[in-house]
């Protein structure tokens, strides 16, 4: 079937040259188009445009509740989520536009995080491979399936800073570092929205969650978040203009309260800062009742005045709750909400229904012939598995591990991660059918083929205390050359209400792993899970230690590809590692006290643990060994209006080509406010083959310096700044440069 290839070549090349481009305002020709839509509306169809519904699906298979029906036919839902496939969403546009009486098209979205039905890494995951490219592809793959299958809007990218993996959510986003963030979020807009939305294969994207829900005290979710305005704006607010400078189409709430007022009924964040500020011209879409919500927070009293509070603060849809369904009408008579405030909701609503092309032909989307050629495509499934080859971490390698070697007969595979499909996926998988991804377990014993007997034992459950299966694990790991460990969290263990207040291996693996250790074979341990963990014991005591997150559908191949050599490990931490809960928050850009750890007592540190983390930000090692030369800047002193050129030498010391990310990391000496002891601000990935050196140069301009200054201006301040080049963020390859008026 040569036509989906050369589709799927056409936008993976495309992918590669789109440009950060702000969705444009309506242009005359547009607004004419709406205006005239809005004409014929009465207000209670206007406050349809501005209602989401879930359809039954994830409940009872392709259905709609008979109420929905009713409400679709006469005008009052705008959208629906959940719903999916080309017959599903070609019936229900059919209700919209065939049996209403204006036939306004509705809009499909859905949870599409990491893959549609070919599932690529959780975003955690991707974000390890500080692969842009391959992650813009990824998200342009997502897209192509999914709107072939009915989908016009995704729920993604997830942008929230996350330094707390207590927070389940880490696993949806990119980590710790704003910069790695804000490349991260502009790539995957892109990918999703591609240059053209009016094309096929594209899909709305949606940044969330606006705003700082990343920060949620103690890391419990939908719990407070207090944080000053300068953190705000430093820390969590970034990824999101980024995502919006890159095009994103549509914003989405978070729960939490911002300075006491939840995020959905928040003025300041929704239409201060949202609009005028960073003139968006998209609209905004609540979280999943999170209107209604604003009721338990205690700011209002009931559901109709949460409704107010939520359409004055700058919401355009409501997700689930009805609260604008229910009480919209009632509070524009009553002068509560004014009409022109839903008119300019609905005007945003119905120019991205136009620009998708819903209006020239509704089911352009919900086409059976299309959905049949693309989705799961081979070809979709191969950069799955390059994707995730590229987000797994090499944490440990003891005296060469790994790659197994040429003289291993004999493999024990253990765990209970080995071989069970779907926690392959991890959370939030869309379409994605469990059955479908390749265990660890099958892709090994497919890699090993004629060349070692691979064999299996459970051992134990993910999260249990039962010892059942200990013996048979130790009896098998006995009569093997190699033990190779499969342990982790369950993929409910991580995501949405998925909190954990410990961090270590879930039920009793760390007791099997302990017995398996003791037998004195090579032990080699694979993590998956959607956070950092606390593996104190496993960084002493495995022999090889890889991080391998949720791989998605092509896992097993990916990791089996890794582990025996045929590919070289290339990712990086996103996040840092702690050694235990009692460190966290920790995270690379902390900032410095007055009294810094030292020998003497009365300094900033633990009496019981270092205040370095277990593995830095941007850790990971590979099969190759690389060389970084001292650094060399060209003119270290340069004004305000210059550039400067930093520039290292890479060589590759091993007989492995390898592929090595380099990290350029700053800090500002002496600010009018405090900086940060060190922060990412460049990362390249180069290729090296044997004995290959490259000179790596970054460009820093004064834009990479500059900070919310005393007064909350944001520019660079003249001095001195530490730069460092190396492999992680641990590096102490620096030199320094000044920064004059």
């Amino acid at each position: 079937m040569c036509r989906p290839t050369l589709f799927i070549i056409t936008f993976l090349i495309l992918s590669g040259n789109m440009l950060a481009q702000q969705l444009p305002p309506m242009s005359d020709k547009q607004a004419q188009t709406v205006d005239s839509i809005m004409n014929l509306m009465t207000l209670e169809e206007k406050i349809g445009q501005m209602t989401l519904f879930t359809s039954d699906w994830e409940m009872t298979g392709p259905t709609l509740r008979d109420n929905y029906q009713r409400d679709i036919r006469q005008g009052k839902v705008g959208a629906i989520f959940n719903a999916h496939t080309a017959a599903y969403t070609r019936e229900l546009q059919r209700l919209a536009v065939e049996e209403t009486r204006l036939g306004i098209p509705l809009l499909f979205g859905y949870d599409v995080i990491h893959g549609y039905k070919t599932i690529f890494p959780i975003p955690l995951g991707e974000a390890a491979s500080w692969d842009l490219e391959a992650m813009k592809r990824s998200a342009r793959i997502a897209a192509i399936e999914a709107s072939a299958s009915g989908v016009h809007w995704t729920f993604a990218p997830m942008v929230d800073i996350a330094r707390d993996p207590r927070w389940g959510r880490i696993a949806e986003g990119a980590g710790e570092s704003v910069y790695l963030g804000e490349m991260i979020a502009e790539a995957r807009v892109q990918g999703f929205q591609g240059n053209d939305l009016s094309a096929p294969g594209t899909v709305l994207a949606c940044a969330k969650h606006f705003a700082a829900y990343g920060a949620a005290q103690a890391g419990r979710d939908y719990h407070t978040v207090d944080i000053s305005h300068r953190s705000l704006y430093e820390i969590y607010l970034p990824p999101f203009k980024k995502a919006l400078e890159a095009g994103a189409a549509t914003f989405m709430t978070s729960f939490n309260e911002l300075d006491g007022i939840p995020a959905s009924g928040n003025h300041f964040l929704l239409t201060e800062v949202l609009r005028e500020q960073w003139g968006f011209n998209g609209f905004v879409v609540t979280d999943y009742t999170s209107i209604n919500e604003m009721v338990l927070h205690g700011i209002v009293a009931d559901n109709k005045a949460a409704g107010a509070l939520a359409a004055n603060a700058g919401v355009d849809m409501d997700m689930q709750s009805a609260a604008f369904y229910d009480y919209l009408t009632e509070l524009v008579e009553e002068g509560e909400v004014s009409e022109e405030q839903v008119n300019a909701a609905v005007r945003r609503i119905l120019y991205l229904k136009l620009v998708l092309g819903l209006f020239d032909d509704p089911y352009r989307y919900s086409d059976i012939k299309r959905e049949e050629e693309l989705v799961f495509n081979p070809a979709h499934q191969e950069e799955a598995r390059n994707m995730a080859r590229e987000s797994m971490v090499l944490l440990e390698n003891r005296d060469r591990t790994l790659p197994i070697q040429s003289d291993v007969q004999s493999i024990a595979v253990i765990g209970p991660l080995a071989n069970d499909p779907p926690q392959m996926m991890g959370n939030w998988f869309a379409a994605g059918d469990g059955n479908s991804c390749v265990t660890p377990l099958a892709g090994l014993e497919e890699a090993m083929v004629g060349k070692a007997v691979v064999r299996y034992e459970k051992g134990c459950e993910i999260d249990a205390d039962s010892e059942a299966g200990f013996a048979d694990a130790v009896a098998l790991a006995e009569k093997s050359d190699v033990i190779v460990a499969m342990m982790g969290e369950g993929g409910w263990m991580s995501g949405e209400a998925a909190s954990r207040s410990e961090l270590g291996l879930p039920g009793n693996q760390l007791d099997l792993l302990k017995q398996l250790k003791a037998i004195g074979k090579p032990l080699i341990v694979v993590l998956f899970n959607g956070r950092p963990l606390t593996i104190n014991w496993l960084s002493e005591n495995a022999d090889a230690l890889v991080e391998a997150w949720f791989p998605g559908t092509m896992a097993g191949h990916a990791l089996a590809d890794l582990l025996t050599g045929e590919h070289n490990f290339s990712g990086k931490l996103p996040v840092t590692f702690p050694r235990n809960v009692g460190q966290i928050p920790i995270f690379l850009a902390m900032k410095n006290t007055g009294r810094p750890m030292a020998e003497i007592k009365y300094t900033s540190k633990y009496l019981d643990v270092p205040n370095s983390p277990l593995y830095p930000f941007g850790y990971g090692l590979s099969y190759s060994r690389f060389a970084y030369e001292p650094i060399e800047v060209r003119s270290a002193t340069f004004s305000i209006d210059e550039e400067v050129e930093v520039s290292v030498g890479v060589t590759n010391l091993s007989d492995k080509t390898g592929t090595e990310v380099v990290q350029l990391y700053i800090r500002d000496r002496i600010g009018s406010v405090t900086r940060p002891v060190r922060e990412l601000k460049g990362f390249q990935r180069v290729e090296l083959g044997p004995g290959d050196r490259k000179v790596v140069t970054f460009t820093l301009t004064t834009d990479d310096l500059a900070f919310f200054t005393r007064d909350m201006s944001y520019q660079a301040e003249p001095g001195e700044f530490d730069v460092w080049v190396g492999g992680n963020s641990d590096t102490d390859n620096g030199t320094v440069i000044t920064l004059t008026p």
